[in-house]
């Protein structure tokens, strides 16, 4: 069951300019960039698709003890394609370095608060 909450309009104003912050900061719009980047290069899409299609099959035969060599040199292959791919290397240094900077935000609120926003925040949501 969710439930509503209205906050105090200067709790909301306060929240509000926290988000504006947070999402023209340095390292979200490196995180924005580098998600269009990866977005539109399509090799970098395939090799993404086709690592979660192998991961997939694999957990699939491991489950029916049918994983072969193969199987396992194709994944092998496939992800030292991903570990190598300047976009993807560059949305992932992103997406960490932006996650970093919420993880300092969320320290900061819960000293001020004294509790963990984060965990009230990810409770609340679907």
């Amino acid at each position: 069951m969710n439930e509503t909450v209205a906050f105090p309009p200067a709790l909301q104003e306060a929240t509000d300019r926290l988000i504006h912050a947070l999402l023209g900061s340095g390292s979200f719009l490196a995180y924005q960039g580098s998600l269009a980047q990866l977005e539109s290069d399509s090799q970098a899409r395939g090799l993404l698709e086709r690592l979660s299609m192998l991961q997939v099959a694999l957990r699939g035969k491991q489950g029916a003890g049918q994983i072969n060599q193969a199987d396992i040199e194709e994944l092998r292959a496939v992800q030292s394609k991903v570990r190598v791919h300047p976009a993807i290397i560059e949305y992932a240094q992103s997406q960490q370095g932006a996650a970093d900077v919420l993880r300092e935000v969320n320290q900061e609120i819960r000293q001020v608060l004294g509790m963990d926003f984060a965990a009230l925040a990810r409770s609340n949501t679907c």
